[in-house]
């Protein structure tokens, strides 16, 4: 019984299948456009979690009693 044979080439990504159709239909222009797009939607969601992890703390966080300053 003899082995398969070795594939030589490997087998591209779904990410690198996209990113060969993107540069086909797309200027370099473009491209960069919707790359930073897409980067400046990563970064917002990361800030979105940051705030809500920051309330988070914030709400379980012990208030000081209010000072009352009389005259």
């Amino acid at each position: 019984m003899q082995a398969a044979p070795v594939r030589a080439t490997a087998i591209p990504s779904f990410t690198t299948a996209l990113r060969a159709v993107e540069s086909l239909l797309m200027s370099g222009g473009q491209r960069t456009a919707r790359r930073n797009a897409w980067t400046s939607v990563l970064e917002d969601r990361r800030r979105a979690k940051d705030r809500v992890e920051a309330q988070r703390v914030l709400d379980q966080t012990p208030t000081a009693p209010s000072l009352t300053i009389r005259p």
